[in-house]
């Protein structure tokens, strides 16, 4: 693998891990002003629909397939002909999702009735929690336009990202977190509702964002007129690859949106007790499979086109274990440690003890699922990297519907944690659908080497979590003051770190053995 592309994925892993600590200061910000009150549920909510459609266009399918074709103009070394076509794709897009913005914003009332239908049923009937639709229905005015700015700010990234300018795209999500956290601060104190200084926030955070990155495209003599272009050929080009993209990606923000749309007919607090115990989800999730996915695909694609199948194979196998090395025990910390952990992040202000136990219950469910997030996430380049993606849309959609029948199963009697669970089963359908799916096409087979690593993971993992569960009887967390809960909970994970890795020395794990793909403890 070349330094070229080991310094590419330090770069985004890096940003990646600035922008999840600023957002976990965010949270925390944001638990401190409203915990899980009413006002939090709807800012989530009012949140989560411009952010569907921004993972939707801007970051999913649009840049699938704006991307290759991106760079196939690029390499084609004609200046002018590639300045027409980022003119023709950033006038077309700016105008389709400006002219969207918009119809958001006229039709507010509609999108909250939509997704928030257990609020609007109480609007109807004059109940109390009417007063949710309303306040959604306002807030989402403010949040919607964040979609046209931040899918100008994804073609933009995306053409910096054609230039090996990988640290700018990056960089750039850690903005909206500053954003947030500075109306929190600045503004809060001032509004009778403090919800609406974090719409604020989300506001100003796609303008900022935008007006970042034009300077680097106008270094990069790429900061041209936008035209509307729909019949250019590179625009037709790219439309026609967003079709099957755009259903791809669609198929867990679509997941996203029916938990939320349950869970407005749940009690108040549900939306946001899921939403603190996804966020430190995403934490390991993001920094793990940012980094060996940005590692494995274009690794995979090269050994495909090499006709290298031994290659192909084994670095599947290196990903696969690295996942396994680090997700089972981070899966295993957080459903072990998930109220301390809430507690010491967010457990102040208006975030209770009450909150950090309701959500604790939701965030040990999903910890059930961070492995086969993970596994999906290597998984899948073993598709793309071989220029298959009907098949993973076709896994996809099954695992939709799945999700759908996990979530009645489990959420009449279990609540919002019973939506936990319906995600975390439906991810480990994804990870095995996957698998078998490889496994059929002669593509990748599980080691036996392998197998063995991962048991000794395993191992490894169960006396790591016998020692925390020691912690945790010999020094009542819940008893202490904060400054010694946060000790308590640093010492805690240093144990645990610390048996992890003696287990596996012991059970002749080296780190050479985490470098190669061959793997083969003595």
């Amino acid at each position: 693998m070349s330094r070229k592309l080991i310094k590419s994925g330090l770069i985004v892993s890096t940003m990646t891990l600035l922008s999840r600590v600023l957002g976990l200061v965010r949270d925390v910000v944001i638990a401190r002003l409203m915990g899980a009150e009413a006002a939090a549920d709807v800012f989530f909510f009012a949140n989560k629909i411009p952010n569907f459609l921004r993972r939707l266009f801007a970051e999913g399918a649009f840049a699938q397939a704006f991307i290759p074709v991106l760079t196939e103009v690029h390499a084609e070394k004609d200046e002018v002909r590639l300045k027409q076509f980022v003119a023709y794709v950033s006038g077309t897009l700016g105008a389709i999702v400006f002219v969207t913005a918009i119809v958001g914003v006229l039709l507010s009332p509609v999108l909250t009735a939509l997704f928030g239908t257990g609020w609007f049923i109480d609007y109807l009937n004059d109940e109390p929690d009417g007063a949710k639709f309303e306040l959604a229905n306002t807030m989402l005015k403010i949040t919607f336009p964040y979609i046209a700015f931040i899918s100008l700010t994804g073609l933009s990234g995306a053409i910096l990202n054609t230039l090996n300018k990988f640290a700018v795209a990056s960089f750039t999500p850690v903005l909206l977190n500053v954003c947030i956290i500075a109306c929190a601060w600045l503004l809060a104190p001032h509004m009778s509702q403090p919800a609406f200084a974090l719409a604020w926030g989300v506001f100003l955070g796609g303008i900022v964002q935008l007006a970042f990155q034009l300077p680097f495209l106008y270094r990069a003599g790429l900061l041209v007129k936008p035209k509307w272009g729909w019949h250019d050929p590179g625009v037709v080009k790219v439309r026609t690859l967003m079709i099957p993209a755009l259903f791809g990606v669609s198929v867990g923000q679509i997941n996203l949106l029916l938990d939320t749309f349950i869970a407005s007919f749940l009690v108040t607090g549900s939306i946001s007790w899921l939403y603190y115990s996804d966020r430190l989800l995403e934490f390991p999730l993001g920094l793990f499979g940012i980094a060996i996915a940005t590692v494995i695909l274009p690794t995979l694609s090269r050994n495909h086109v090499g006709k290298d199948e031994s290659g192909f194979s084994g670095n599947m196998d290196w990903a696969v274990r690295m996942v396994c090395l680090l997700g089972i025990p981070a899966a295993t910390g957080l459903g072990v440690l998930a109220e301390p952990i809430l507690s010491v992040i967010f457990q102040r202000g208006a975030f209770t003890a009450e909150t950090t136990r309701m959500a604790s219950y939701s965030l040990t469910a999903y910890s059930f699922g961070l492995l086969s997030f993970m596994l999906v996430k290597v998984l899948a380049p073993g598709y793309y990297s071989r220029q298959d993606t009907k098949t993973p849309v076709k896994y996809g959609i099954w695992c939709m519907a799945a999700n759908m029948l996990f979530n009645l199963i489990f959420a009449l009697p279990y609540g919002y944690i019973g939506l936990a669970i319906a995600t975390s089963l439906s991810a480990t359908l994804n990870a095995v659908l996957l698998y078998i799916g490889l496994y059929r096409q002669n593509v990748y087979k599980i080691s036996r080497l392998t197998r063995g690593f991962v048991m000794r993971v395993v191992v490894a993992t169960t006396a790591m979590a016998m020692s925390i569960m020691w912690m945790q009887y010999n020094v009542p967390f819940t008893s202490l003051v904060f400054k010694d809960q946060v000790i308590s909970l640093t010492l805690t994970i240093l144990l645990a770190v610390a048996v992890f890795g003696a287990s596996l020395f012991m059970m002749g794990i080296r780190f050479r053995h985490f470098k190669s793909r061959n793997f083969n403890p003595a």
